[in-house]
């Protein structure tokens, strides 16, 4: 196992090698945060808005003079951990859903589509927006909220990709053989499946990420004081106007990692699409 990611890795190209190293990074970064950070997450060290590198802030401070560098790596932390939980309850709830319609097809594959489609004829940030306005922007909430919105693009993929499987004569086999539902969904679909579902968990942690981002710049994310790019962007704009680039940090710390995993997603989906360069 360790071998084959190694020659995977010494194959790829540079843009996914720069993409696994920015994963890496902000993954450990995620992970020690608080052993990394020289201050706590939500702590006031010193007057608001002091320049970079004076006072020992390498960074400088915030709006209410909390450590930038602090808020920042707790920040990957909270930003990237809520965003990946989400990702994976969408895609739990999505991919079961979108098997299940493949695999009975019927009313239930009825049923199924015509609910995603009138979710998903509803603009997605505007319904967030509503939804949790009314129910609140507890972190469960949030998590629940946008992971149930986002299902319903990941059933429209996992259903797509299973009924392509569910027709294969070695579905039908087992199926003659007795075996259930769940043991076909589970030993036939899911590994067949499992190449465009990977890619799309990519594409779609990079949505969620910018997604809660978004949220948090409008102020109904991710609360203070709990660290957030998003939230940090707005807390510290007007800095922009007396040429600061501060609030520009948290921003591209949202960019650099949705480039990097776009660039290992493009190497994946190439690598299992079965295309090769000849030169």
């Amino acid at each position: 196992m360790v071998g084959d990611l190694i020659k995977l890795i010494v194959k790829a190209p540079w843009s996914a090698r720069f993409g696994m190293l920015v994963i890496l990074v902000y993954a450990f970064v995620a992970l020690f945060a608080p052993v990394l950070t020289p201050f706590g997450e939500s702590e006031i060290v010193g007057s608001e808005f002091e320049p970079w590198g004076e006072g020992g802030f390498i960074l400088g401070t915030d709006n209410l003079g909390r450590d930038m560098l602090t808020r920042i790596l707790y920040g990957a932390r909270n930003t990237i951990g809520i965003a990946f939980v989400t990702t994976c309850l969408a895609f739990l709830v999505g991919g079961i859903a979108g098997f299940m319609a493949a695999a009975l097809g019927g009313w239930t594959d009825q049923l199924l589509g015509r609910f995603v489609d009138v979710l998903m004829a509803i603009p997605q940030l505007i319904f967030a927006l509503l939804i949790l306005t009314i129910a609140g922007t507890s972190v469960p909430v949030l998590i629940i909220v946008i992971a149930l919105l986002d299902s319903t693009r990941v059933f429209r993929l996992a259903r797509a990709v299973a009924m392509n499987i569910v027709v294969m004569d070695y579905v039908e086999a087992a199926r003659l053989r007795g075996e259930g539902l769940w043991w076909v969904m589970r030993r036939e679909v899911l590994p067949n499946a499992m190449p465009p579902l990977v890619a799309e968990f990519g594409l779609r942690f990079c949505f969620v990420f910018l997604f809660i981002s978004g949220l948090s710049f409008l102020g109904l994310g991710i609360q203070p004081p709990t660290a957030d790019w998003g939230s940090m962007v707005r807390d510290n704009a007007t800095l922009i106007t007396f040429g600061d680039i501060t609030p520009l940090l948290p921003a591209g710390a949202i960019a650099l990692l949705t480039v990097g995993v776009n660039f290992v997603v493009d190497f994946f989906l190439h690598e299992t699409s079965g295309l090769r360069d000849d030169h």
